[in-house]
């Protein structure tokens, strides 16, 4: 992907200097809970989080994050990591320049999300965030969160290495952004506990993926041979039947949250045939057509 001297974006935050010290999160609790009631006691604290968590009543990262401070340091990127940050701030603004425009042609005017890059732990809007999570879209603050080292994990447990493939992670992110604005992201969350709201998930992470393709279609002119061949690698990688089947040696369909890798890779290129937000409507056909 060719990236070097182009424009960055100006809507990033660097907060790799910043360490998050937490005070009482789930393993303190869970500790506790065990002392003094036992196995039986843990499970049932998880059953009562699990149902208000389904119900909305209460934000499980909170939960897990317990209560926490922010302290900040000095902090000195290598050399390798500080060209990852400057990469990513062009691949943010490649999507500023993308959705501003789709916006445009709709008549409408695009909020930028802006980006957060950290290390470790960070706090968010919609709780406690960890780079155990990979990235993540928090609509609470309409920010994109990554912890640089998630890039590694992509090419050693996920074998998806290259650029594009990185690229393609921060337009997916983005793509909730979308969704945000759109109201979309709302309506999904809405349904949470009902039986079918997994299926709602896979729709809107596959309408994620479209706007990923989205994204690509409208920057084909950076593209190096062979990088759309990283991002649909990277799209296989993570379906959930990829994820499953090497970490629980099953796959478990009903169970999907994201959408099997055949159906990623497949949105990810009808957004890159179409280039156009209409035409990523995951919402208006049956869920065994996806």
């Amino acid at each position: 992907m060719k990236w070097k001297g182009r424009r960055e974006s100006t809507n990033v935050v660097d907060s790799r200097g910043k360490r998050v010290v937490g005070t009482a999160g789930a393993g303190m609790l869970l500790n506790l809970v065990g002392r003094r009631f036992g196995i039986k006691g843990i499970l049932i604290m998880i059953a009562v989080v699990g149902v208000l968590w389904m119900t909305g009543l209460v934000d499980p990262a909170m939960f897990l994050g317990g209560q926490t401070t922010t302290q900040s340091a000095p902090y000195q990127p290598n050399p390798a990591e500080q060209e990852r940050f400057d990469f990513v701030k062009v691949v943010l603004a490649d999507t500023e320049d993308v959705w501003k425009a789709e916006f445009s042609r709709h008549g409408e005017t695009y909020p930028e999300p802006q980006l957060e890059i950290y290390t470790g732990r960070i706090n968010t809007a919609c709780g406690a965030g960890s780079a155990q999570m990979g990235p993540f879209y928090c609509p609470g603050d309409r920010k994109v969160y990554i912890d640089l080292s998630f890039y590694d994990e992509l090419e050693r447990s996920f074998q998806a290495p290259g650029d594009f493939a990185q690229a393609y992670v921060i337009a997916h992110e983005v793509g909730h952004h979308i969704q945000t604005l759109m109201g979309t992201s709302q309506k999904v969350h809405g349904m949470r506990g009902r039986p079918d709201y997994n299926e709602y998930s896979v729709r809107l992470e596959l309408q994620a993926d479209y706007y990923a393709g989205v994204w690509a279609h409208n920057n084909q002119r950076y593209l190096d041979r062979g990088d759309i061949e990283e991002a649909m690698r990277a799209a296989n990688a993570i379906g959930d039947d990829a994820i499953q089947g090497r970490t629980r040696g099953k796959v478990v369909p009903h169970t999907f949250t994201h959408g099997t890798s055949e159906q990623r890779m497949r949105w990810f290129n009808k957004g890159l045939q179409s280039g156009r937000i209409e035409e990523g409507d995951t919402f208006a056909m049956s869920y065994d057509q996806l």
